[in-house]
């Protein structure tokens, strides 16, 4: 249930990671919170990946899933 919430919150992230070229995949969820994504395409090479992930996508998450603790790129 939760997994689908982070899923379903990711679709409203990915329109401006595809804009610049990129991508986000759902990993994981562990049961402290912790998201496990991949940022892919032209988002998985970039230098500013780090601060996309916790800026940008975590800061969005746990707005939307309150149970998510953390994000982390694999």
């Amino acid at each position: 249930m939760l997994e689908e919430k982070v899923k379903v919150a990711l679709n409203n992230v990915r329109p401006s990671l595809q804009a610049d070229g990129g991508d986000v995949e759902f990993v994981s969820m562990s049961s402290d919170g912790t998201v496990s994504l991949r940022l892919t395409g032209a988002c998985g090479g970039c230098p500013m990946a780090q601060q996309t992930l916790k800026m940008g996508i975590e800061n969005y998450l746990r707005q939307e899933v309150p149970e998510v603790t953390s994000v982390v790129g694999v």
